[in-house]
C-alpha cells in the first residue's frame, strides 16, 4: 500500500531526514527541483525550443522551482522564473537557490503586484509548460487577489506541472481553497499527500509522480502513517483462493434481504453479484413473490413476520438494497444485527438501523454514500465532502463497524480498531454513477464475507474490484453507457485475473 501523508507527517519526514540522517535541506531542495525538471522535459518531448514558465512562491516550494528552472536552462530550455512575492520574502534555502540560479545566468521576473503580474501574464499563459511552484503543502486560507490571478494564468497554459501539490489545494482534505491549479501532472515529494489521493483534490493533479528526494525508507517506516492508497498487490494478498476440493458448501451461503415490491432490481443485483464474486449459494428474501436469476434461490417473507430460520446456516447476510424504510425493515435489521452472522448493512437498512449498528453481535460492514453518511452522523452532505477521511473515521468510531464511505476515491476504515487507518481506493470513476452499482458492491462484499475474508479486507477487495470493473466497462461503453447489470460478470473477470497473480510472501 502506498503511504498517504498529511502536511505534519511530511514535515516530520523532512525534519528526521535533515536532523537524524544528516541530509541537508539544501540537498533535498536540489533533488526535488531536479525531479520536477525531469518531468517538465518529459512533457516537452521534442519541443526543446519551447519556453517554460516557473511560477514561484516564497517557501520551499518556490525553492524547488528555482532549482527546476536552473536545471532546465542547463538542458537548453528557455525557463524563466516568475516570482509571486517581493524578493525580501525569500529566506533560507529558497534564497540560497535563487542566488545560485541567478549566478548561473537564470532569469527572474517579478509578478509580486497586480501591475507586475499584468506585465508577465501573457508570458505565463503562452509558455509551453507552466510549472506551479507557488504554495506546496501547508496552505490554510483561500487564495485571493493577484495570487488567484497568477493561478488563473497558469491554468491557461497548455500544459501544467505542479510541484508537490497543485497550489490552492488543502493538503490534508483535498478541498479547493478559493481557486487552484488544474495540473496535467504533479511531482510530489517522498510520498502521496491526502489531497493527491482522495476526493476532490485528486481530479486537479493529473498524472502523479512520487519523487525520491532522499528520505530513507527507514525514516518513512518510523512515522505513524494513517492512510494508504490500495494497490493491486494488496488486493492479491487479501483475496480468497480457490482450492481443488472447493464446493458450494465451502464457499458459503449468502442471504440477501431486500428487493421488496417496487424495488426488485436492487435485490436481484446484489444476489447475482454475490454469486459472481464466488459465493457458493445465494438466497434472496423479500415480501411477495421475489424473482431472481435461475442461479439464485428465493424466499418470501411476511411483512409482519420474522427472518427466523432464514438466518440459520448462512455464512453472510446482505441487508438493505431495496429494503424500504418500514417498521418491518427495522425489525429485520435488528434480527440481522443480533444474529452474530457477518453482515453488510447497506442503503435503506442504514436509515432504519440508527444507533443500533454499534451493538451488532457479529462483524458488520456498512456501505453509505455521502447522503447516508450524513444521516448517520446527523450532519449535511457538504460536511461529509469537506473532509471525507474525517467523516469516515467519525462513522467508524460511532458504529464500531467496517465503514465503506462510497464516492470518488472510496474510503475504508475499520471501526473495530483504534488506529483509524484509512484505505483509499484508487479504482472506479464516473462509469459507476448509475443506479444499482451500490447494490452490486454490497453483494460482492457479502460474498467475500461468506468466504471467510475478514470484514476489513473484504471491504477493500470489494471496493477495488468493483471500481476496476467499472473502469474497464467505462473504457468499452463510455462513462455514460454502462448499466449496473453489466457489473457482476465484469467483476468476476477482474477477480479471476487477480487470482492468477502470485501472492507476495
Amino acid at each position: 500500500m502506498q503511504p498517504v501523508i498529511t502536511t505534519a507527517e511530511m514535515r516530520a519526514l523532512d525534519r528526521a531526514t535533515i536532523e537524524d540522517v544528516g541530509l541537508p535541506a539544501l540537498t533535498l531542495m536540489e533533488t526535488a527541483g531536479r525531479a520536477t525538471a525531469a518531468a517538465a522535459l518529459d512533457m516537452l518531448g521534442d519541443e526543446r525550443g519551447a519556453r517554460v514558465a516557473v511560477v514561484c512562491g516564497p517557501g520551499n516550494n518556490g525553492g524547488d522551482g528555482f532549482v527546476a528552472a536552473r536545471v532546465l536552462r542547463a538542458a537548453g530550455i528557455e525557463a524563466t522564473v516568475y516570482l509571486a512575492v517581493p524578493r525580501d520574502k525569500l529566506k533560507g534555502d529558497a534564497a540560497a537557490h535563487v542566488a545560485i540560479l541567478e549566478r548561473a545566468g537564470g532569469v527572474v521576473r517579478m509578478a509580486d503586484t497586480p501591475a507586475a503580474f499584468a506585465d508577465v501574464r501573457g508570458a505565463i499563459e503562452g509558455a509551453a509548460v507552466a510549472i506551479d511552484a507557488l504554495f506546496g503543502i501547508g496552505l490554510e486560507r483561500p487564495v485571493e487577489g493577484h495570487l488567484a490571478d497568477l493561478i488563473a494564468a497558469v491554468n491557461r497554459a497548455p500544459r501544467r506541472l505542479a510541484l508537490d501539490i497543485p497550489s490552492g489545494l488543502d493538503t490534508d482534505t483535498g478541498r479547493v481553497l478559493g481557486t487552484c491549479v488544474r495540473a496535467h501532472r504533479t511531482v510530489t515529494m517522498a510520498a502521496h499527500k491526502i489531497a493527491l489521493a482522495s476526493a476532490p483534490g485528486f481530479v486537479c493533479c493529473g498524472r502523479i509522480d512520487v519523487a525520491d528526494i532522499g528520505v530513507p525508507p527507514g525514516v518513512l517506516a518510523t512515522q505513524a502513517i494513517r492512510a494508504g492508497l490500495v494497490e493491486d498487490s494488496d488486493v492479491v494478498g487479501w483475496l480468497p483462493r480457490s482450492a481443488p476440493m472447493d464446493h458450494k458448501g465451502t464457499r458459503g451461503h449468502v442471504l440477501v434481504v431486500g428487493g421488496m415490491t417496487g424495488m426488485r432490481g436492487a435485490g436481484r443485483l446484489a444476489s447475482i453479484a454475490a454469486l459472481r464474486a464466488g459465493a457458493g449459494l445465494v438466497t434472496l428474501a423479500a415480501t411477495g413473490e421475489p424473482t431472481a436469476d435461475d442461479s439464485v434461490m428465493t424466499r418470501s417473507i411476511e411483512i409482519g413476520g420474522s427472518l427466523g430460520h432464514l438466518l440459520e446456516g448462512k455464512a453472510a447476510i446482505v441487508i438493505g438494497p431495496g429494503l424500504g424504510r418500514t417498521d418491518a425493515a427495522s425489525r429485520w435489521v435488528d434480527e440481522v444485527l443480533a444474529s452474530g452472522v457477518p453482515a453488510v448493512v447497506d442503503a435503506d437498512a442504514l436509515f432504519v438501523a440508527g444507533d443500533r449498528l454499534a451493538n451488532a453481535a457479529g462483524p458488520i460492514a456498512i456501505t453509505p454514500h455521502p447522503g447516508e453518511a450524513a444521516h448517520l452522523l446527523g450532519c449535511d452532505v457538504p460536511s461529509i465532502e469537506r473532509d471525507r477521511l474525517a467523516a469516515a473515521r467519525a462513522l467508524a468510531a460511532k458504529t464500531r463497524a467496517v465503514v465503506v464511505l462510497k464516492g470518488a476515491r472510496t474510503i475504508v476504515v475499520d471501526g473495530t480498531l483504534d488506529d483509524e487507518f484509512c484505505s483509499i481506493n484508487p479504482t472506479g470513476g464516473p462509469a459507476l454513477g448509475t443506479g444499482g452499482s451500490g447494490d452490486v458492491l454490497a453483494g460482492v462484499l457479502g460474498a467475500l464475507l461468506a468466504q471467510h475474508v475478514p470484514a476489513h479486507d473484504a471491504a477493500r477487495v470489494a471496493v477495488f474490484v468493483h471500481g476496476r470493473a467499472g473502469d474497464e466497462l467505462g473504457a468499452v461503453h463510455g462513462t455514460r453507457g454502462m448499466v449496473s447489470s453489466d457489473l457482476p460478470l465484469a467483476i468476476a473477470g477482474v477477480l479471476g485475473r487477480l487470482e492468477k497473480i502470485p501472492r507476495l510472501v
